[in-house]
């Protein structure tokens, strides 16, 4: 079977003055990816290549591959990343300050139903100010420094030396900031973004059964006084 294209979603930010505002938040929708995976961040290219299953569980096997050329420069080790079991989120960093945003994610014009705008975390050139900043929660996982200049982050299982800076993390409460991965649809059922507990309610009992008697307040009782003790 032939590699799938994951789903790739992404929104823009840009600042002349701030460098660390001209960011990129991709998303690489691949659930149940296995812990061994290549994801190479080039300055001009992204490839990605993992498998995604579990036979022995029930869970279908498959592969996720694909090659992105990038409309522009990107500063790999100022990556960003969370993973989830439903997806890889990435904040780039684009190499030039400049106000206005790329005129598309890739060099090449698009032509592609698998990359597309991620519209729970998208706003315009001149609605950016006042905005939420929604790769504070992922301040501490050290980006991707320490990798030789990303040159080599394929074949690194499950990318795990980004571990350490990832403890203490409120992982539900960044995944809210990073817009509840809204823009997960056509996944088959990861539009719903990553679960952290049990949101299904339980079942209250079929209507018409009988309901326990609400217990009734006691009556006071006459406090006792010290001429009641003999």
């Amino acid at each position: 079977m032939a590699p799938l294209h994951p789903e790739i979603t992404y929104a823009e930010r840009s600042s002349a003055s701030e460098p660390e505002k001209n960011i990129i938040y991709f998303t690489i929708n691949a659930p149940d990816v296995q812990d061994k995976y290549n994801l190479d961040i080039k300055p001009t290219e992204i490839s990605f290549r993992a498998k995604a299953g579990d036979a022995s569980n029930g869970v279908p096997e498959k592969e996720y591959s694909f090659d992105l050329q990038l409309w522009g420069e990107i500063i790999p080790e100022e990556t960003k990343k969370v993973v989830t079991s439903r997806a890889i989120v990435l904040v780039l960093r684009k190499k030039e300050a400049q106000a206005e945003y790329w005129p598309r994610l890739t060099k090449e014009k698009p032509n592609r139903n698998w990359v597309k705008t991620d519209f729970s975390k998208w706003v315009d050139e001149d609605e950016q100010e006042g905005t939420e900043d929604l790769s504070a929660g992922m301040e501490g996982m050290e980006g991707m420094g320490g990798m030789g200049g990303m040159g080599g982050m394929g074949g690194m299982p499950g990318m795990g030396g980004m571990g350490g800076g990832m403890e203490g993390m409120d992982f539900s409460k960044l995944m809210e900031q990073m817009g509840g991965m809204g823009a997960m649809g056509n996944m088959g059922g990861a539009g719903s973004g990553p679960n952290f507990g049990d949101d299904d309610e339980e079942d209250s009992g079929d209507e018409g059964e009988d309901k326990p008697a609400e217990d009734k307040p006691a009556e006071d009782k006459p406090k006792a006084s010290l001429d009641d003790v003999e």
